[in-house]
């Protein structure tokens, strides 16, 4: 009897641990929310966006995920490369990508491209199409992006923009350009542009706006991508005696460019939008010529900088991730556009597109490169000079081989230095 008594009990117990186990078991993980990034991978606006939004939903993830309606759910990240930015590569085949990261890979959101404007312009259709929230956060600077929502806004409402462009860009240099004017009494610029549409129409943009602002543009000089000499447009430069050089450029030979420049010692201040310029490598690129270029990043915290708390925090975030310092633009932008995604989602409390639109037109987080809100009408991203109001650039300039933070001057971190062989 004792025996069967035993036995019964024994397997009492073993049925209480089995069931006590069975209740302890942890709940099945929560659905990742995906993100989508459309990337051309090949190339500094791409791989440093992935960078960027990979490290975002990294720290966001081991912080415990987005809360979405009283559960916390990870994100995920699904890049393609769509090869946007390769030459002869048709627009077509980015739609493609993107078409395939929302059907095959199953993505709820949009981050990052298509990074060429044509192919971003052509994929705002398929975002409408299938109703598809993005975040614009790298390459394509041209108004006609967020021109497009303002003139079909029941279409075009899926689109958002957390970078600046172009016309911004342009007149934050024209800003700058006075100042130094007014500081040193130059009056004389010379444009050198690369021989692609964007640095052609961009360079036509800048020699109107200065000659507008009372400088003398003394010409402008177009060159073949590839080109390896600029040697006799430099010896024009000396001629017309030019005070600045303004560039705009996104080719690595223009490194050449500027170790030309400095071998010249021209006395002619070189800055302008070049590609190359942006990466911390260019300084063993140039060998310590590009010393004294001033670049837009078209961001700020494309570059260490202080711009805000949050600043330094990503940008040493980002070296510790990825060993090198934030790259140029896309970096601190993309970052950007996943914590501002998670804002929106968190504010809906779900992840249905005109819940999450609407979250967006009302977000106000304070970033990395300042205030993030976006215009109701167009969803550009308001920009600002001072980053308690909006989304500040980064203008650096070259400084003993570090990049250094010169505008705007509410968060310049030093004075425009002029080359030794410059100074009166």
């Amino acid at each position: 009897m004792r025996k069967r008594l035993g036995k019964s009990v024994g397997i009492v117990v073993a049925v209480m641990f089995f069931l006590v186990g069975f209740t302890n078991i942890a709940p099945a993980a929560e659905k990742p929310i995906v993100i989508g990034a459309p990337l051309s991978t090949a190339f500094l606006y791409g791989w440093d966006a992935e960078r960027g939004i990979k490290l975002a939903v990294e720290e966001i993830n081991a912080a415990g995920g987005v809360k979405v309606g009283g559960k916390k759910r990870p994100f995920s990240v699904e890049v393609i490369d769509t090869r946007d930015l390769e030459p002869s590569v048709p627009v077509s085949d980015a739609l493609l990508g993107l078409e395939k990261l929302i059907l095959d890979k199953n993505a709820d959101f949009i981050i990052g491209g298509p990074v060429r404007s044509e192919a971003a312009l052509a994929a705002m259709d398929l975002l409408n199409k299938y109703k598809k929230v993005s975040i614009l956060s790298t390459g394509v600077l041209t108004p006609a992006y967020h021109k497009k929502v303002a003139e079909n806004y029941a279409k075009y409402k899926y689109c958002f923009r957390i970078t600046s462009h172009v016309i911004v860009m342009a007149n934050e240099f024209v800003t700058l350009l006075a100042d130094i004017k007014k500081g040193h009494g130059f009056n004389k610029v010379y444009i050198m542009v690369q021989d692609v549409a964007h640095a052609r129409g961009g360079g036509e943009a800048m020699k109107k706006m200065l000659a507008a602002s009372g400088w003398d543009v003394v010409d402008m000089k177009i060159f073949p991508t590839g080109t390896t000499d600029f040697s006799m447009a430099l010896n024009d430069v000396a001629k017309t005696q030019a005070d600045i050089i303004f560039l705009w450029m996104d080719m690595p030979e223009s490194a050449i460019l500027l170790k030309q420049w400095s071998g010249m010692k021209l006395k002619a201040l070189p800055m302008g939008f070049v590609n190359a310029a942006e990466q911390p490598g260019f300084w063993k690129a140039t060998e310590g010529k590009g010393e004294f270029l001033i670049v837009n990043l078209v961001n700020g915290g494309n570059a260490p900088a202080k711009i805000t708390p949050w600043t330094m925090k990503f940008a040493n975030a980002y070296e510790k991730r990825w060993g090198l310092e934030p790259e140029g633009y896309g970096t601190s932008s993309s970052y950007m556009a996943v914590y501002t995604l998670k804002e929106a989602i968190e504010k809906a409390g779900a992840i249905d597109a005109d819940a999450v639109i609407t979250a967006l037109e009302n977000v106000n987080l304070m970033g990395v490169y300042g205030r993030i809100s976006f215009d109701k009408a167009t969803h550009q991203v308001i920009a600002s000079d001072d980053p308690k109001l909006g989304a500040v650039t980064g203008i650096i300039q070259w400084q003993k081989g570090k990049r250094v933070q010169v505008f705007p001057p509410n968060v310049a971190e030093a004075k425009i230095l002029l080359p030794p062989w410059m100074k009166k």
